[in-house]
C-alpha cells in the first residue's frame, strides 16, 4: 500500500514482519565519535557530505543513546540487545570496563547476537572492523553468528608495549592473524574495500554487514590514510571522520550501482560520545560532558537511518532510542524470532515508519559500569543522589548530589529543577529502583543479570598463529 509522498504505509511488510525477501541491513558504527562531530548535527569544521545526505534521505535521531559511555559494554549491547550489566560485560575481572588483550573474558557463547538472529532467516553475516568483545577463540565473531570477520580484536590503544603480555595490534581474518602490527592509517580504506566486496558477493541474497570502524579512535592521535591526513579544518580528529564519510559514500554508491539501494536499510551511529584526549577532542555540543561518563555527551549519540522508499526523507525524531533497539528492529524486519532470553531493546519500526513519535521505552537507564547513575523518562533526566559516584574507568569516586534536568530546555544539564517538580523526582526514583531490581547496582545483584563468557589460560593470538611475527 502506497501512501502520501509515495512511501510504504505502516501496515506494509517493509516495517513489519517480512513476507518476501527481507531487507539487507548495514550497521556502520564509529568509535568515540561525538554528538556534534557531524555536519547534520551542527558541526561546521568537519566535512561529512555523505552522512549528511543520509540524514536528508532518511531519519535523524536526536535522543539516541549508547547503553554505556565506554566501548566494550556499548558494543555488547549492540550485539545482544541488552544493557551491559544483563550480559555481564559492564565490569569484568581483571579487565575493568574494557576487555583487554589476552583476557579470560568475552561475550558469552550462550547469548544470542543480532547476527545469529538474522542468520536464522538466511542472511549472510559479516563484521568488518573492531570487535572488542574477547579475543579468545570461543568469543570471536565467527563463533557468534558471523560468517566472516576482518578487523582488529580490540582497541587500537591496546598494543604491545602498553602492558606486559599485550601483543602488537593484530589484523585478523576470520580466526587467523594475518598482520601484526597492522598499519592503523590504512584501516578505514581496507575496511571499505572489504565491505564493498561483501556487498557485491551477497547482492542476490539478504545480508547483514556490521561495520564498526576504529575511527576516530581511542588514542590521542586519530589516524587516516595519506589522502585524508592534514585535510580537515579540525585536525587529525576531523581527518579520520572525513575519511569515514568518504567510506560511507563509497558504500552508498555501491548499493545504487547494484540496484539494491531500495532494499537496504543503512544505519550510521557511534558507540559512545567523544572523550577528551589531551586537548585533541571531538565535539559533543550542545550536550554536556565527555565520553566515558553518564553525562548526555557521554551517552547521547548521533544516529541516522536511511531506507529509500520505506523511510520518508527529512525526518527528525526526538523520541528515545538506543543501540539495543537494532536487534529487535532487525528481527521484526527479517521476520525472525527474538532471543529466548530477556532483552532490553525495543522495535523502532513504528518510529522509522513515522506512524508514532512516542518512544517504545518507559525509561532509559544510565549505568557507569555496575553503578546506576541516572534515569531518563520523556524529557526528564534524574541524576541520582549517590554517596560515592564512579567517575573514571579506574573507579575513582566523588559524592553525587541529586539533580533533575528538563532536557527539552537544558541540554547542557546546567539547571536543577528538582525542587519545583517533586512528583517527577518521585516517579523517576521509582523507575530507578525498578532497574536496580532487574539489572542490579553496585550494592546488589539484579535478578536478570547473566554472566560474561570466561575461559581459563587465555593465549595470545600471535602465539596461536605462528606464521605472524610478533
Amino acid at each position: 500500500m502506497i501512501t502520501r509522498r509515495g512511501f510504504l504505509s505502516a501496515s506494509a511488510a517493509s516495517l513489519g514482519a517480512a513476507s518476501e525477501r527481507p531487507p539487507n541491513i548495514i550497521l556502520i558504527l564509529a568509535d568515540n565519535l561525538g554528538y556534534g562531530d557531524l555536519g547534520c548535527y551542527g558541526n561546521t569544521r568537519i566535512r561529512t557530505p555523505h552522512v549528511d545526505r543520509m540524514a536528508k534521505d532518511g531519519i535523524r535521531f536526536t535522543s539516541f543513546y549508547a547503553s554505556s559511555g565506554v566501548c566494550t559494554p556499548s558494543r555488547a549491547s549492540i550485539l545482544t540487545g541488552c544493557y551491559p550489566c544483563r550480559v555481564g560485560l559492564h565490569l569484568t575481572d581483571p579487565d575493568g570496563m574494557v576487555i583487554r588483550p589476552v583476557s579470560r573474558n568475552g561475550l558469552h557463547p550462550d547469548e544470542t547476537t543480532i547476527a545469529e538472529v538474522l542468520k536464522s532467516r538466511g542472511y549472510a553475516t559479516s563484521i568488518i572492523g573492531k570487535w572488542h568483545l574477547g579475543d579468545q577463540p570461543a568469543f570471536l565473531p565467527t563463533r557468534q553468528g558471523f560468517d566472516s570477520y576482518f578487523g582488529i580484536p580490540y582497541s587500537d590503544d591496546m598494543t604491545g608495549g602498553k602492558q606486559p603480555g599485550w601483543p602488537p595490534l593484530p589484523l585478523m581474518e576470520n580466526e587467523t592473524v594475518i598482520e601484526a602490527p597492522v598499519d592503523r592509517d590504512l584501516l578505514t580504506r581496507r575496511y571499505t574495500e572489504k565491505a564493498i566486496e561483501m556487498i557485491r558477493h551477497n547482492r542476490e541474497r539478504p545480508f547483514f554487514l556490521y561495520l564498526p570502524h576504529a575511527m576516530p579512535g581511542s588514542t590521542a592521535a586519530p589516524f587516516a590514510s595519506p589522502e585524508f591526513r592534514g585535510k580537515s579544518a579540525h585536525g587529525a580528529w576531523g581527518d579520520a571522520i572525513e575519511e569515514m564519510d568518504w567510506s560511507t559514500g563509497r558504500i552508498m554508491n555501491t548499493l545504487q550501482e547494484l540496484g539494491i539501494d531500495g532494499n537496504t536499510l543503512v544505519i550510521w551511529t557511534s558507540d559512545n560520545g567523544a572523550p577528551r584526549h589531551n586537548g585533541k577532542i571531538g565535539s559533543n555540543l550542545p550536550l554536556s560532558g565527555w565520553g566515558y561518563t553518564t553525562a548526555e555527551g557521554g551517552q547521547r549519540i548521533p544516529c541516522i537511518a536511511r531506507w529509500p522508499g520505506h523511510i520518508a526523507p527529512g525526518q527528525t525524531c526526538d523520541a528515545i532510542g538506543t543501540l539495543m533497539d537494532w536487534l529487535p528492529t532487525a528481527a521484526k524486519l527479517a521476520g525472525a524470532k527474538l532471543p529466548s532470553r530477556p532483552i532490553d531493546g525495543k522495535d523502532l519500526g513504528p518510529l522509522l515508519a513515522g506512524r508514532t513519535k512516542r518512544s517504545p521505552h518507559e525509561a532509559f537507564y544510565y549505568y557507569y559500569g555496575p553503578q546506576l547513575q541516572a534515569v531518563r523518562a520523556g524529557k526528564w533526566k534524574l541524576v541520582l543522589p549517590l554517596d560515592k559516584r564512579w567517575m573514571t574507568l579506574r573507579g575513582a569516586t566523588e559524592r553525587g548530589e541529586m539533580r533533575l534536568h528538563d532536557l527539552d530546555t537544558d541540554l547542557a544539564e546546567s539547571r536543577d529543577v528538582g525542587a519545583a517538580n517533586p512528583d517527577v523526582v518521585r516517579r523517576l526514583t521509582a523507575l530507578a529502583e525498578k532497574a536496580r531490581q532487574e539489572l542490579g547496582d553496585v550494592d546488589r545483584r539484579g535478578r536478570g543479570e547473566r554472566p560474561a563468557g570466561r575461559v581459563e589460560n587465555p593465549t595470545p593470538r600471535l602465539l596461536q598463529n605462528r606464521n605472524i611475527g610478533a
